[in-house]
Formats: structure tokens, sequence, C-alpha cells
């Protein structure tokens, strides 16, 4: 509702963090106010002052700068102030837990002893005291068997909270998402790795028409398994997750990420989720969707897709064609729900090492009409001038059949796509990320330069 009532105009804080301003516009009356954030003793952020009714933003900024000020050398102040409501059992996201070492997941030994994962350390850190879990497995399986499930719904958490909802995390489904506008749900899925039957054989293209092969059968056979398994899925009462208590008649989710294959960069290889999208696409709406540049005209071609075929398995193609699926108001994806993401945010936020220095490297979305290909770009994520929110890389599949359908605006940070009268039809902006990766690069002090072997 703060959201919809006003807009943030400038934010402030102490030198060392303590206290947090901002300027904001009250749209109600068209005039100025502040707020000021301390920590409470959890450490979250909250309101402990603010003032409204000023007749300029000048007048509101000299204001709130003021108050930081006094409130800083207050005698009383001591780093955080008690909202009294506090809970007792905070999650913790990165706890030691006394778990040895061995049965802890190797990338949660990478997040907390790797110095260059200080960034998303300190926002998963921040992130934790607010994320009220229903589900009591949800630390253990972050650190332990399922890293990238787990990252993948504190992601999405994220991003909702960023855009303004309210946002509750249980077992099943993993997130009930509300706001004065909407409500719907979400279940959170990934796409593994193989270790047994056809997929387990995975293919390694190396030309473009192993490649297009490679996006038209074996990517959407990998996304078709845990989609439908999540379709399919009821539980001990026989329900489906959109027939649960409180749940019935609003729109539900599934959200997917790809984790099947990640990267070496030995062998500079990409992670799986920067280019198995394409793979998505044909097999939600059983069409494969080509551009080909015909003089200086660019014609989309959709090509119906019955079914998808490797090694021996074949699977039919058309999630949403699939019974029941009409259930399903939209599949989510996104190809940055990756500790990179974590990294780059807790550097925008002024948390990157001294020694360190974050560079992004990918394509973006060409709007151009003529475009055939994203635009290159490279960005040094720690300039002031780098932009960057939770929600840029998602997109959102609307199911056309869909008995509930989910409101495009549920995702204003998105990119849409619908399928209408045999098209696909899409709402997206320029500069959407396509894919990227985050190279993480150590300074070297003057010493540790002179003891590199030349």
């Amino acid at each position: 509702m703060t959201r919809i009532m006003s807009t943030e105009r400038s934010w402030w804080s102490n030198l060392d963090g303590t206290l947090l301003g901002a300027v904001i516009l009250d749209h109600t009356d068209n005039d100025f106010g502040w707020v000021i954030l301390a920590r409470d003793t959890v450490g979250r952020f909250r309101c402990v002052e603010l003032n409204m009714s000023m007749t300029s933003e000048r007048v509101a900024t000299a204001e709130l700068r003021l108050v930081i000020a006094e409130k800083e050398r207050d005698p009383l102040f001591l780093g955080y102030e008690s909202q009294g409501d506090e809970p007792n059992d905070l999650l913790d996201l990165l706890q030691d837990r006394g778990i040895p070492d061995g049965k802890l997941h190797p990338y949660f030994k990478i997040l907390r002893d790797e110095p260059s994962k200080h960034p998303a350390r300190t926002v998963l850190a921040a992130i934790s005291p607010w994320l009220r879990s229903f589900d009591a497995n949800l630390v253990k399986e972050f650190q332990e068997s399922q890293f990238d499930q787990r990252l993948w719904e504190v992601y999405l958490w994220a991003t909702l909270r960023d855009q303004g909802y309210d946002v509750e995390h249980h077992e099943a489904p993993d997130l009930v998402v509300s706001s004065p506008l909407v409500k719907f749900s979400i279940e959170a899925t990934t796409v593994a790795p193989s270790k047994s039957g056809p997929l387990a054989t995975h293919p390694e293209p190396s030309t473009p028409h192993e490649f297009l092969e490679f996006l038209a059968n074996y990517m959407p056979m990998k996304f078709g398994s845990p989609l439908v398994s999540k379709l399919n899925k009821v539980d001990a009462a026989g329900r489906h997750y959109w027939q649960k208590p409180g749940l019935e008649g609003i729109p539900f989710v599934i959200a997917i990420a790809d984790f099947h294959q990640p990267a070496n960069t030995e062998e500079h290889k990409l992670g799986s989720m920067t280019y198995s999208q394409n793979g998505l696409y044909a097999y939600l709406y059983g069409t494969r969707v080509s551009v080909e540049k015909q003089g200086d005209q660019i014609v989309l071609k959709n090509t119906p897709v019955t079914e998808h075929t490797y090694n021996g398995k074949t699977v039919p193609s058309g999630f949403f064609d699939l019974p029941d699926a009409e259930n399903i108001s939209a599949v989510v994806f996104t190809n940055a729900a990756t500790l990179s993401k974590f990294d780059r945010v807790g550097v925008m936020a002024g948390f990157c090492p001294p020694d360190h220095k974050y560079i992004r490297v990918g394509h973006r979305f060409d709007p151009a009409p003529e475009a055939l290909e994203g635009i290159p770009f490279s960005s040094d994520v720690s300039d002031p001038t780098y932009e960057e929110y939770w929600g840029d890389e998602l997109q959102v599949f609307h199911n056309p059949k869909a008995v509930r359908p989910l409101p495009p605006e549920a995702f204003p940070d998105a990119a849409h796509f619908f399928y209408e009268d045999g098209q696909l039809t899409s709402i997206d902006q320029g500069g959407r990320v396509l894919g990227s990766f985050t190279m993480a690069l150590k300074i070297l002090s003057d010493r540790e330069r002179q003891a590199v072997p030349s």
C-alpha cells in the first residue's frame, strides 16, 4: 500500500549504515515527507521515526539529514531500536549448525568460504531475518542437499518482496503472494542433472545444427519432467496445489529454473540456464518459433510440434494442453537465479570487497524489428551508474487455456509471453538480459603482484 500511495525520491544513511533514511512524495496530498529506519533487536531495518506534510523535497531532505545526525549522536541510540514484537525463532540461512563439511553442499561451502562471495553472503544474511518460513527443512536443505532448489525459492521471495508483495513461504506450494490488487501462489521447481535413463547421456552440441536439435528435443524433455511432476502431484488428501485450503480460486504458477548443467570455467562453458530457455517455449506451447530474414523483412515462423524424442524416449509436446493443465495459470522462468545474482545485488548495495571487481558479460534483448541477435555488453557492476533489479531476467509464459489467468501486472518487471490465434506474442522491453555470466576478479596488492612468477 505504501508503494501505491507514495514514491521514494532519495535515500540517505549515516557513515556506518546503522541509520537509513528515505525522502518520499505522498501522492494523496502531493507533499513530501521522510522516514528513518534502524535495525530492530534481530537485525531487521524498520521504521523508527517519520515526518510528513512538507511543502518541498528540499525541506524534507534537509530535515531528514539533520534528524539522522541528531539520532546518531544520541547516547541512548545503540545502533538498534527494539520494536517490541521481534520473534524468538529467527531463520538463518548461513547458520553454523555443526554439520561436518563432508555433508554440506559444495555450493554452500563456496558461499560460506569464498572471499568473492562476500556480497552474496551479506545479502542472504540481510534476507534471513525477514524470511519467515513454515517449511522446517528450508535451512537444512539449503545447506546440505537442495542448494539450487532452495536458492531459487529465496530468489523468488526476494524478487516478489522487491515488487511490493506480502510473501509467505510454505512447504507446498512454496509461496503465497498477495497485495491489495492480486493474490496468487507459486510452486518452485528445478531442472536437475539426470543420473539414469535416456536423458543421462547428455548431448554436447558443437555445431549450430546440433545446438538446434538439443533445444528442440533434449531440453523440452528436461523441462517436461519436473513440470509434469508438479502438475500431477497430490497431497495425502488427494488435493493438487491449486486445491489447497485458502488457495482455491486464485491463480497458481509453477516457477522453474534450469540447473541441470553447471558452468565449467576451465572448459569455458556457461551454466545451462543461460541458453536453455528456447527449449521451454516449444514444450509449453507445442510450437517452435523460428526467425528468418527474407530480404529486408524479419519473418517469424510458428511450426507446430507434437512430440520430442531423444535417445529412444519420446514425450508429447504442449504442456498447457495436458489434462488438468488449465489449472496452471503460467510458468515463470529466469536465467539468473544464481549466487552471481546475489553477488551483483550485494555489490550495488555497497558490499563489494575492496580487493575485488565484478564484471558482467552477456547479451541484452534488442527490440529493433530487424534484430536477429542480442546486443553484447560488458558492465562493471561496481560502477555507480550500473543498474539491475531482482526481476530483470524474469520471463512469464501465460497459459492460453488457464481457468484462472495470471494478470501480467503481477510481474511488472518481467517479459510476458502469450499464445493467441496460433501466434506467440510478447510484451518485452529493450535491455533485458538474455544470458550472462559474472566474473569475480581479485585485485592483487603490490606484494601479491611481486610474488606472482613472471
